[in-house]
């Protein structure tokens, strides 16, 4: 009974401090940013378990009282689920508590959410449409401002060979801008506005920031494009706290995600200590680093936080590159592949690791769509030819033959062929060209893994 009168007296006092406030209120204290908030490391992936190969560097980090904070742009509720029929928004709740789990394994406790809806497909531009990039952009650019990273960690933007999960890739775009914006006073000013009431909902009251260090972990197959790129932390040192190999707390943190991969946890969980200690050949290797961009005096492969005092820096604007314009009669490779060569020059990437050719993954017995960009800046309605060259077992389905292009006009148009079902563990090799009254306009060669499951194209 005491509880509720004490429970009453506060909502009176509450209810009239919110009418004494309805007309402009004195300007109020001066406040610090919520220190509780501040990271040293802000880790920014896609999914609950995207997480998995950086821990055991996470760790060492913990290890060093620095402070750690994820986050994930979506629940991954797309995926599968082994334990039970939950599924969808339901689905991503139960990943959301096996992460959790998982992370105070590790001892990292501050974790959020943002708003992006788990989209499988390889195509980073059809996950940034999914998340609604410009909200999910501002989303992202208030958490960096919130939590005052001195180093962003984030997937790499880049369409590989390997996994190449869009909203893997997604999320690398969207903490580079975010890195790139956070400490811009012009960017999602809103943000930076004080507040002018006590129940302020609109204006967030916070600073800019700017991050000091970018880096980014790949998904690529081809493990070699990335060496010496960044840093190298070997894995087997042992915890201070938990007393055992950062590979295998590593291992223990990804047992939490039985939804996606209850058959491989229970297999370990039935292993005794020696097969145990068998698995340092698959958890044991070290987690390596790409640096992306950096703002402060240091090497490529030093450690992270060289360089890094407690000082706060200016806002750093990318030293951006212009990019190629189509100029008179043009055909071009569209899709991620053309997306990646802009988005690099705008946001000073261009030393990041790129394939000799554009590449990708394709699931055997599918269909293979080739976006291309077809311009003509000319005064003159134009023929332009596309043809394509298959290997043995490959169909053209459509897209192919002459067209003529309008003046001042651009298109965009796919080429479609049918890939095979038998397997093929070699490379193989597309060529597309474009061709106009006996001139060759553009010859784009695509590299071609088939294999037998993945994410579709699109």
């Amino acid at each position: 009974m005491k509880l509720f009168r004490l429970f009453a007296v506060l909502c009176l006092c509450l209810t009239t401090a919110l009418a004494q406030t309805s007309a402009p209120s004195a300007t109020p204290p001066l406040l610090q940013p919520d220190d509780r908030l501040k990271v040293d490391l802000l880790l920014i992936v896609a999914h609950p378990d995207d997480e998995t190969g950086a821990v055991p560097y996470l760790l060492q980090l913990v290890d060093q009282h620095k402070r750690v904070a994820m986050i994930y742009t979506t629940h991954g509720e797309a995926g599968h689920n082994n334990m039970g029929p939950e599924r969808a928004q339901s689905l991503g709740a139960v990943r959301e508590m096996e992460l959790r789990q998982a992370l105070e394994r590790a001892g990292i406790k501050n974790v959020w959410f943002l708003s992006g809806h788990d989209t499988p497909s390889q195509n980073v531009l059809q996950s940034l449409a999914s998340w609604r990039h410009g909200e999910m952009q501002e989303e992202l650019v208030r958490m960096v401002r919130l939590t005052r990273p001195e180093v962003i960690l984030t997937w790499l933007p880049g369409f590989f060979v390997g996994e190449n999960h869009g909203d893997h890739q997604a999320a690398g775009v969207l903490a580079t801008e975010a890195f790139d914006m956070a400490g811009d006073l012009t960017v999602f000013p809103a943000q930076l506005a004080g507040p002018v009431k006590v129940n302020e909902t609109l204006l967030d009251g916070l600073q800019p920031w700017q991050a000091k260090k970018l880096y980014f972990f790949p998904d690529s197959a081809d493990a070699t494009l990335f060496k010496n790129t960044g840093p190298s932390y070997p894995t087997d040192g042992i915890s201070r706290s938990l007393k055992l190999p950062y590979w295998r707390i590593a291992m223990e943190t990804f047992e939490y995600h039985l939804s996606q991969y209850r058959s491989f946890i229970e297999g370990l969980k039935k292993m005794d200590e020696k097969q145990i200690a068998a698995q340092e050949k698959d958890w044991g290797g070290p987690v390596e680093f790409t640096l992306g961009k950096s703002h402060v005096t240091g090497s490529v492969t030093g450690d992270v936080f060289e360089g890094i005092t407690s000082a706060r820096i200016p806002f750093a604007p990318p030293v951006r590159e212009a990019y190629d314009q189509p100029g008179g009669l043009a055909v071009q490779l569209s899709g991620p592949w053309s997306f990646y060569e802009q988005f690099r020059r705008a946001h000073g990437l261009n030393r990041l690791p790129k394939t000799a050719l554009p590449e990708i993954a394709i699931k055997r017995g599918t269909t293979f769509m080739i976006p291309l960009e077809m311009h003509n800046h000319t005064d003159m309605a134009t023929p332009v030819t596309i043809s394509l060259k298959l290997p043995e077992g490959w169909i053209g389905q459509g897209g192919t033959g002459t067209f003529n292009l309008q003046p001042h006009s651009d298109f965009y148009w796919q080429v479609i062929a049918d890939v095979p079902k038998t397997e093929s563990k070699e490379r193989q090799q597309i060529e597309c060209r474009a061709e106009s009254e006996g001139r060759v306009l553009n010859v784009i060669k695509i590299s071609v893994q088939l294999v037998n499951g993945g994410l579709p194209q699109n």
